[in-house]
């Protein structure tokens, strides 16, 4: 097959509906594209103009868990993290949310997913991987939805429709 013409191994037949579709194809009137205005999710209308900035929502400090938006969704922070040290030394985070000290502060211990490398090996502590929190975890505050959300979880809506 090396050094054959491609073209030959296409059927006459078919390369005549080729060419028909090709040329029926343009000779159809040209209508402007139809365009679809979708409003955007962040930032303005004119990508290079400046607007004003929107101010940042308040945290809610309920400290009441969320459901979750959308399934697989880590679990976001129902407290203020302000002032909170994440460093490569320091972790606060950890403070109370490690097994050994939830029964003392009541927060919720870290899965044990957090304790396992990447070939499923269970550590001693919390895997370099998963200790910056805020990489998936993010605070809760009071600002409306950009978009609506129609979830709705299937483990806790086993029986709705």
């Amino acid at each position: 097959m090396r050094g054959q013409d491609p073209f030959r191994l296409i059927r006459p037949a078919a390369m005549a509906g080729i060419l028909l579709f090709a040329l029926v194809g343009a000779a159809l009137p040209q209508d402007e594209p139809t365009v679809q205005i979708v409003p955007p999710l962040t930032g303005w209308a004119e990508p290079m103009s400046e607007g004003q900035i929107p101010p940042l929502g308040r945290p809610i400090t309920d400290d009441v868990r969320r459901m979750r938006n959308y399934p697989e969704q880590p679990p976001v922070i129902p407290h203020s993290i302000d002032g909170y040290q994440l460093s490569v030394n320091t972790n606060r985070c950890m403070d109370c949310h490690k097994p050994q000290f939830t029964e003392g502060s009541g927060a919720p211990m870290i899965s044990v997913t957090h304790f396992m490398d990447r070939d499923g090996q269970v550590l001693t502590d919390v895997t370099p991987r998963r200790y910056f929190c805020t990489a998936c975890h993010v605070q809760q505050t009071d600002v409306k939805p950009l978009v609506p959300n129609q979830f709705r979880d299937g483990y806790r809506h086993a029986g709705s429709p």
